[in-house]
């Protein structure tokens, strides 16, 4: 959550240099930040979860006695 506020407030302060690449699109517009975090958001949950839930389904004493 750290990174997507600085990410948040980065961008908040860097759009006026942008400002001319976008089209259609206010360089503050409250809703593509909030669909794009929630996208960043999503995507990295998906990206931990998976492996950790593949991880909770190895039993610890079978890839102790691998060792």
């Amino acid at each position: 959550m750290c990174g997507v506020a600085g990410g948040l407030i980065c961008a908040f302060v860097l759009s006026r240099f942008i400002q001319s690449l976008l089209y259609g699109v206010l360089p503050h517009d409250p809703a593509t930040y909030v669909a794009a975090s929630l996208v960043l958001i999503f995507v990295s949950l998906l990206a931990t979860g998976i492996p950790a839930g593949r991880a909770a389904r190895t039993d610890p004493v079978k890839c102790l006695r691998n060792e």
